[in-house]
């Protein structure tokens, strides 16, 4: 991203005349360079808002700041750097400290669109809990896909972990809040819930996630957002956080995403921590959000 920086700013530089060894960076060789950083940017997949947003506050914080020449570049590429790791940094809570600290069982629901991985990242979670001693119940909150719940059956039995079911077309309210009551009953720490995947445009569906939670009340929405989706990620993220609220976010298929675009645009936009990345297939490839790696991705 930068590998053409220090030519750009060399050239606006001197054919501002600015041959002197200190000078303000003006706003025209600002919105020049940033004009660039921009897209590259929206070439690493950042939503168009976000670039913009970011390009915009950058201008604003560089703008008339007095540099020595030689370090014009360093100035903008770190104060650019900053920026982005800053956003991606939001404080992260342990999500397993906290189930273990719940009084009862905690509700855990996982939300999305349809195919990001919402299912494949539930029974990851709960292998992650097992892991951590931890009991978790399934519910299969998703009563619309065939065979959803045959699918989630099939991970419980792998797992060792129960799953409550209802028929398919039942309330998936309902489901929830029966896999609570049975995890009561049974002294168990967790409840993770799958949801129906849902197109952010779909009113009734959304409406149905509404009282999913207003029923249940979780202590947990996390929206599963699959990282390959580029500007719908962020659509995605505001209808799902304007309709119930979102706590986390976990972000698929990161494994095969060399740009990591769609992060830096969802934490833009809901403020809200990236929880877990989906690194691969297998039980085991839930991780945690790595700023550092995916920052890079981003810069390079």
């Amino acid at each position: 991203m930068f590998s053409k920086l220090k030519e750009r700013v060399d050239g606006a530089l001197t054919k501002a005349g600015q041959e002197i060894a200190e000078k303000n960076l003006s706003e025209d060789l600002l919105e020049d360079v940033l004009g660039d950083l921009k897209l590259s940017l929206l070439q690493s997949d950042v939503a168009l808002d976000t670039a913009e947003e970011i390009c915009s506050d950058l201008k604003d914080k560089l703008k008339g700041k007095k540099v020595k020449r030689t370090k014009a570049v360093d100035t903008i590429k770190e104060s650019f750097k900053h920026t982005v790791e800053e956003i991606l940094s939001q404080e992260t809570p342990d999500i397993v400290e906290r189930i273990k600290e719940t009084e009862g069982v905690a509700l855990v629901t996982f939300l999305g669109f349809n195919g990001s991985g919402k299912t494949s990242t539930l029974v990851k979670f709960a292998s992650m809990l097992k892991e951590e001693s931890l009991e978790p119940v399934l519910a299969a909150g998703d009563t619309y896909r065939a065979a959803s719940i045959e699918q989630l059956e099939e991970h419980g039995r792998k797992l060792n972990l129960k799953v409550v079911k209802h028929d398919y077309g039942s309330d998936a309210a309902a489901v929830i809040y029966d896999a609570v009551k049975h995890a009561k009953s049974e002294d168990k720490d967790v409840v993770l819930a799958d949801t129906a995947g849902r197109s952010h445009s779909d009113t009734n569906l959304m409406d149905e996630l509404e009282k999913i939670c207003r029923v249940n009340d979780p202590d947990w929405k996390i929206l599963v957002i699959d990282s390959l989706t580029g500007n719908d990620a962020v659509e995605q993220a505001k209808e799902f956080e304007k309709s119930v609220g979102v706590d986390g976010m976990v972000l698929t298929k990161m494994d095969v995403n060399e740009k990591g675009g769609a992060a830096l645009s969802v934490a833009h936009t809901l403020e809200k921590p990236i929880l877990f990345m989906g690194v691969g297939q297998e039980y085991s490839d839930l991780s945690s959000f790595d700023c550092e790696e995916v920052s890079r991705r981003i810069l390079e």
